[in-house]
């Protein structure tokens, strides 16, 4: 089984990456192969409502210059999903709410009852809005939301600092153990629950 993992960061190795590689490690620990995808920082544009990706295009949206269809074409291969972003005035990456939005629009049958989450990413604040924002879209699709023991935040600001975020850190790898829990369970592979880690608190007032 395979696990899509989208750093919606213009960063490549910024704190969106460090969370999402603490949870590409823990879902190969637990016998999924994993791919991240970098959404870069080139301009993406978003969806015009041409209808060119279901008149014409078979499911490809009509702006070929992009990586939209690319993770059209990764989501083809893929079992579940994790789409990551920073958050800028309390919202995900706005770049990253644009090709969300046209892949789902254009290939949804490529995204329709695989499990996903989502991954916010702050130095201090609004993560839970975004957070929210990203599931809404997911949330439409009939996708099972993977959970963990907390909203999946990380908090860092420098790059490589989320990884010092150690209840961040836990919420990731518990939201890995989740999801290659669900994806085993709904492959036809019976698992029981996975263990729990012993609760690491990390307050903001230490």
């Amino acid at each position: 089984m395979r696990v899509l993992l989208v750093n919606g960061s213009p960063r490549k190795e910024g704190n969106t990456f460090t969370a999402l590689s603490e949870i590409a490690r823990t879902l190969e620990a637990d016998g999924m192969e994993t791919e991240i995808l970098q959404l870069g920082n080139k301009p993406l544009r978003g969806c015009i409502a041409c209808g060119t990706c279901k008149r014409k295009n078979n499911g490809r949206c009509t702006f070929d210059d992009d990586v939209c269809n690319r993770i059209c074409e990764a989501a083809d291969r893929a079992d579940g999903f994790v789409f990551g972003s920073p958050v800028y005035y309390g919202q995900p990456n706005g770049a990253l709410l644009a090709v969300v939005q046209r892949a789902l629009y254009a290939d949804g049958a490529n995204f329709a009852n695989k499990p996903f989450a989502t991954v916010a990413v702050c130095r201090r604040g609004g993560a839970t809005a975004a957070f929210s924002t990203m599931n809404m879209a997911f949330q439409m699709m009939n996708m099972p939301q993977v959970t963990s023991q907390y909203w999946n935040i990380a908090y860092g600001r420098e790059p490589g600092q989320a990884a010092l975020d150690t209840e961040g850190m836990q919420t990731m790898r518990t939201v890995a153990h989740n999801m290659a829990w669900m994806l085993k369970n709904l492959h036809g592979q019976p698992t029981p629950l996975p263990a729990r880690e012993e609760w690491d608190p990390m307050n903001f007032i230490r």
